[in-house]
């Protein structure tokens, strides 16, 4: 994507974010957001970190003023580094030589839970096999539960390597829940995300990504949680 049509889409999507009120990004914003675009951040994942900022902004009560792009910028480059370890892209690939921060790590009883909350209500409307699934996968993370609180050594690697396990049922069921098309239309996004990168990666590599990619594209469109802790 152009830069200039990059940081069209970041202003038009900051505008609604900021009911309607427009923040023209001009200057040295308009640098800072085609230094994004270089660095191959996808429009959904910028837009995701803008969420992030103005989710704290708005939680401190009645907004003062607008919000600026400039002030997304941490928020955005946590979210891109959140989605490369989630696809493999590394930093290289994409032709930055900055170190990939580690990420912030749930306490393991509390994943647990915000996971169980978040597929509570995904077999909404979905079909009987996925409800099924769904259901078995929440009871047995339940019983996973009381141990993960404070668990430690062998006990704690045995839920962690579980929780792996559980997670590819998960995705597996997914697969089976999104219909030919909307997997095309994913797919095609997967490979529109992965397009600043594909050429730097090895075959393999690139292929694992783009497999990657869809499959965390069809865990946002059915709202399921990712079950691995690493």
């Amino acid at each position: 994507m152009d830069p200039a049509e990059y940081c069209r889409e970041i202003e038009t999507y900051l505008c609604g974010k900021n009911e309607g009120h427009l923040i023209r990004i001009v200057g040295p914003a308009f640098e800072q957001v085609c230094g994004w675009a270089a660095q191959g951040v996808p429009l959904k994942i910028a837009f995701r970190g803008i969420d992030r900022y103005c989710q704290r902004y708005y939680a401190k009560g009645p907004r003062r003023r607008p919000v600026r792009i400039e002030f997304c910028e941490a928020d955005i480059l946590d979210a891109f580094d959140d989605w490369r370890r989630a696809v493999g892209v590394s930093a290289a690939a994409g032709g930055s030589a900055d170190p990939e921060p580690a990420p912030r790590k749930t306490p393991l009883a509390q994943h647990l839970e915000r996971a169980i909350a978040r597929l509570a209500p995904a077999g909404v409307g979905r079909s009987a096999a996925f409800v099924t699934a769904i259901s078995d996968i929440v009871r047995e993370l339940d019983l996973l539960a009381p141990d993960a609180k404070g668990a430690r050594g062998e006990t704690r690697a045995r839920i962690v390597g579980r929780l792996s396990e559980i997670d590819r049922v998960l995705m597996d069921a997914a697969l089976g829940e999104v219909d030919e098309s909307a997997a095309a239309g994913l797919r095609q996004e997967a490979a529109t995300e992965l397009a600043p990168f594909g050429s730097r990666m090895p075959p393999d590599a690139r292929a694992r990504a783009g497999q990657s990619a869809f499959e965390r594209l069809v865990r946002e469109s059915l709202g399921l949680p990712v079950l691995t802790y690493d």
